[in-house]
């Protein structure tokens, strides 16, 4: 799956989870300080990653994912493990 793939699926996931203009999302928006997101949410939003792209993300490499950016990067990077 190409990046713009990923970013565009992972957009449609914050904007529905976090009621966010998809227009409003880019790479360098910030999960936690943009999004207010408190811990529930943020593994919340994991949780529909994981569904969403059939890939666990272990609870030590979600916490170093901090933008959309990296976690397109993450996923397109581990695409391919499972």
């Amino acid at each position: 799956m190409e990046k713009k793939e990923i970013f565009d699926k992972v957009s449609s996931i914050v904007a529905d989870h976090f009621d966010v203009d998809r227009a409003k999302i880019t790479e360098d928006l910030n999960l936690r300080t943009d999004l207010n997101a408190d811990s529930i949410d943020f593994v919340e939003f994991m949780l529909e990653l994981e569904d969403t792209f059939g890939q666990q993300i272990e609870d030590e490499e979600a916490e170093k994912l901090s933008t959309i950016g990296e976690v397109v990067d993450y996923i397109a990077a581990h695409q391919n493990e499972n």
